[in-house]
């Protein structure tokens, strides 16, 4: 036991388990992560360091602080996440967190609709500018003739991920003389998404997918996660506030297999609006929609081009203001009738 301050420290055969064999650097700091260091002042106000290695409380701490060093087994499950560290750790719930944290940076993008019709598959999606000196980023991706991709999350990951994608199409357009079908694309990136999330150093792909394509099979959505899942669906909204897009869709959801595609595309715009704060509104500038379907080719419009469809759109009706609670006090003291 060393002494500091005529308070015994722990000596390097206790911060390792007792053991007095070398051991490796990682895991002696793990241990001294298991003991909890105060710095109390004279107020008697404790202040938790956890993972505070001895030489730098020495170094930091002012002459007039008292050290304690108490063993506590839980220290660092109490403070920070011990199994967040790599894609390859495992919880004791069963979750692996690093895939977690891609999901929430999914949440973080800007809001993307697909939907679908019996002959049309639709893309709405809110473009964001970084400043008022920066141009709106792209959120919707040409992929090939028949297949469109709108993103949600990290851009740079979508575009490894779109040129992927465009890569496989020509391969198959070459080899088999045929465009590639959307399930079997949609198979793919699940295959590609899911490599990072077994391998040790490597982080999963922090972005979301709507695909949105036409093939022998008819029109399709799929979503992609971080996690290498892919969903067939009817509809669906990613992004930030995309919770309200979703309840639109849902309500409306019987309605879109017989619109035509002017319908189609102005059920997304009205879901894609849901996701704006009141005081804002879809433009030309912050809206971009993407269209394939029968006899159709993958077609991206942006700008001046979404102008006929928000010109039929009508006005976003006001919400109503919350209507403060009624004052039941003076009803309280009324006797009441039996």
């Amino acid at each position: 036991m060393r002494q500091f301050g005529g308070v015994a420290l722990p000596n390097s055969a206790q911060l390792t388990g007792g053991s007095s064999r070398r051991r490796s650097k990682t895991s002696s700091d793990r241990k001294l992560g298991n003991w909890l260091l105060f710095l109390g002042s004279t107020s008697r106000k404790e202040v938790s360091k956890p993972y505070l290695s001895l030489t730098e409380l020495f170094i930091l701490s002012p002459p007039s602080v008292v050290l304690r060093a108490r063993w506590c087994p839980r220290a660092a499950a109490m403070f920070r996440n011990q199994y967040d560290n790599d894609v390859t750790v495992w919880s004791p719930q069963g979750r692996i967190h690093q895939i977690e944290y891609a999901m929430e940076a999914v949440k973080q993008g800007s809001a993307t609709v697909g939907l679908k019709s019996k002959d049309h598959a639709v893309l709405v999606a809110l473009k964001r500018a970084q400043s008022e000196l920066a141009a709106h980023q792209k959120k919707i991706l040409y992929v090939d003739n028949h297949i469109g991709i709108s993103i949600a999350g990290l851009t740079a990951d979508a575009r490894l991920l779109c040129n992927f994608m465009r890569q496989e199409c020509l391969d198959s357009r070459f080899v088999f003389d045929r465009p590639l079908p959307v399930s079997r694309l949609v198979s793919l990136i699940g295959s590609k998404t899911q490599i990072p999330t077994q391998r040790y150093g490597r982080r999963p792909y922090g972005v979301g997918l709507l695909i949105a394509g036409y093939d022998d099979m008819g029109p399709h959505i799929f979503q992609t996660c971080p996690s290498a899942n892919y969903f067939d669906c009817k509809a669906m909204s990613i992004g930030a506030r995309s919770q309200s897009a979703r309840t639109y869709l849902e309500r409306h959801m019987t309605e879109f297999a017989d619109c035509n595609l002017n319908e189609l595309v102005k059920h997304g715009l009205r879901a894609l609006r849901e996701t704006l704060p009141a005081e804002q509104d879809l433009t030309t500038k912050n809206a971009s929609i993407g269209i394939v379907g029968k006899d159709m080719e993958f077609t991206i419009y942006d700008d001046d081009d979404v102008a006929p469809f928000l010109e039929g759109l009508e006005e976003r009706p006001q919400r109503k203001p919350a209507q403060p609670a009624e004052d039941t006090s003076e009803k309280a003291e009324e006797p009441m009738e039996h």
